[in-house]
């Protein structure tokens, strides 16, 4: 049988610093009082998305990769990557501030984990009033500097904080020290990994002791350079696509229309995901079912289709995203 646009079960993840948000705004139905993430498409060992539609239900995301190879992700996709899936998508909710961290690139992370690196894209859905994240330095210092600041508690003084509100974008590469403020809601697009070094985390208790920190595995990894713009800038275009970032990882573009938009991926050879960021909508690919995508619901169209036809009959946001 052919394949087909997939949708998966969300995978909930309890963190300490979590809320119920991800119910409230995404109608992700949990269970626990502080979920702070939904991996929504994840590879990731012991935590592989589970299909929830069509003829492949119940299969997960490896079991389909060993079948169908390179028509689910692409050719140059499966020759680099194989039976891995190279993406990890997930709703945040950051009810208390995330820990100060940083990710290793992909050489550092295969020398000290065998491991992919992780590099990172934010799309925020909520924010709170004054609401706030952390992205990279507000001056250049140097190693000493930052470790100076790290043993005084004084980090807030060289780190760039920015203000946050729905809409807004910011990409983050290896190195970059960062955290998600308490009362924002994000979309996070990254590489496949879960390696991340925590240099600060508010002296917090969970099961009565302190969160480990990775200090000196994360001081070999920060960039300690000062960048004139951390957060994107773009301008959304009704009916129109929006390319939020393109790099050797991933692709995002932003989708904002309101009527029958037609995705030809006839030159992608890489599977695209659909996120619904807003709104709801209908996507339909030749031979199989509409697929019914509302907020907080992802899509994985495999890279064999090479048309798609995207109806909102009222205003709905997407995201776009694709291995260039």
């Amino acid at each position: 049988m052919n394949l087909y646009p997939l949708k998966f079960e969300p995978i909930l993840k309890e963190k300490i610093w979590g809320g119920n948000y991800l119910n409230q705004l995404l109608n992700k139905k949990n269970i626990y009082p502080n979920i702070g993430e939904s991996w929504e498409i994840s590879g990731i060992r012991n935590n592989v998305s589970i299909i929830n539609n069509g003829f492949l239900q119940e299969n997960n995301l490896h079991e389909i990769i060993k079948i169908y190879k390179n028509e689910l992700v692409g050719n140059r996709i499966y020759d680099e990557f194989g039976t891995e899936f190279p993406l990890l998508i997930k709703f945040i909710d950051a009810q208390e501030d995330l820990s100060i961290q940083v990710h290793p690139n992909n050489k550092q992370a295969k020398d000290k984990h065998n491991s992919y690196g992780k590099t990172e894209i934010w799309y925020v859905l909520h924010a709170e009033k004054d609401a706030k994240l952390i992205s990279g330095f507000s001056e250049n210092i140097d190693k000493e500097t930052f470790e100076k600041h790290l043993k005084n508690n004084t980090l807030d003084e060289i780190l760039n904080y920015e203000n946050v509100k729905t809409g807004d974008v910011f990409f983050i590469p290896s190195g970059r020290v960062h955290s998600i403020g308490k009362g924002i809601v994000v979309a996070e697009i990254q590489q496949t990994s879960d390696i991340t070094y925590r240099l600060y985390d508010y002296n917090r208790l969970e099961n009565g002791k302190l969160r480990e920190l990775h200090t000196k595995d994360a001081l070999d990894v920060i960039d300690f350079q000062k960048y004139d713009n951390y957060k994107t800038q773009y301008t959304p275009k009704l009916n129109e696509s929006i390319k939020l970032e393109s790099n050797e990882f991933f692709t995002v573009n932003l989708l904002e229309f309101n009527t029958l938009v037609e995705r030809e991926f006839q030159l992608l050879d890489s599977f695209v995901i659909y996120v619904c960021v807003e709104g709801k909508m209908e996507i339909e690919t030749i031979g199989n079912e509409k697929i019914t995508l509302q907020k907080g619901e992802s899509v994985l169209v495999p890279a064999c289709i090479k048309k798609a036809m995207i109806n909102a009959p009222k205003k709905a946001k997407l995201l776009e995203i694709y291995i260039k």
